[in-house]
């Protein structure tokens, strides 16, 4: 069972279109993105930093254990044998996966 990846349709950021004042004939004019419209844009494009199973990291794992539960469809990844090497997280296309030292006692 494959999780089905939930779509939002999310508008594009509104851009305004100058023209030079007292330049007619020429072509218009549409400014770069801004610091805000940029993360904005990213964010549409990148939607949710959602798992979406696709698997891509369980086929990179160099230690295979990344495996699928086959009651629920969800990715598990076995941390007793993971190495740390963190290919799934450099590869994951949704930024999904975190690398974070782990607290000793």
């Amino acid at each position: 069972m494959i999780k089905e990846c939930e779509k939002k349709a999310v508008p594009k950021a509104r851009r305004k279109i100058r023209i030079p004042k007292g330049k007619k004939g020429l072509a218009q004019h549409e400014p770069g993105l801004n610091a805000e419209e940029a993360r904005q844009e990213a964010e549409r494009c990148l939607g949710l930093r959602a798992c979406e199973s696709c698997e891509t990291c369980a086929l990179f794992c160099p230690d295979l254990c990344i495996t699928r539960d086959e009651k629920t469809g969800e990715l598990l990844i076995d941390l007793a044998f993971c190495k740390g090497c963190g290919i799934c997280a450099a590869v994951c296309p949704k930024g999904a996966i975190q690398m974070v030292l782990e607290k000793t006692e």
